[in-house]
């Protein structure tokens, strides 16, 4: 029997996936807040989905969340947040390979042409 061959032995596993909030979320966002007794998240967000359907956000300037009040969301917030903690160590850790190379880490304004 190949190991691709499904085992009814196995519990089933619904579909997860952690990806950017997209413009055209916004109204599913706003939904989803309300539902959730909160205000609309600001600025940019990423998203969990489970079988297609967003059911918490966590916004990435200061960490605010809304979920679905109705669905087990928990594993989801928790999930967010490391997935942006992990984020910001890792960026921090390319800077800290660029500048032992001798790069620059700042961001310097580009020239106006005239």
């Amino acid at each position: 029997m190949s190991s691709s061959t499904f085992s009814p032995n196995l519990p089933a596993v619904d579909a997860l996936v952690i990806r950017p909030a997209y413009p055209d979320d916004a109204p599913t966002l706003a939904r989803l807040a309300a539902l959730d007794s909160q205000r609309p998240l600001a600025g940019s967000a990423i998203v969990a989905e489970r079988d297609g359907r967003i059911l918490a956000a966590v916004a990435l300037d200061g960490g605010r969340t809304i979920a679905d009040p109705f669905a087990p969301t928990a594993d989801l917030v928790a999930l967010l947040k490391l997935h942006i903690a992990d984020t910001a160590r890792s960026f921090a850790g390319r800077r800290d390979i660029l500048r032992r190379m001798g790069a620059s880490t700042r961001r310097h304004p580009a020239l106006a042409r005239g």
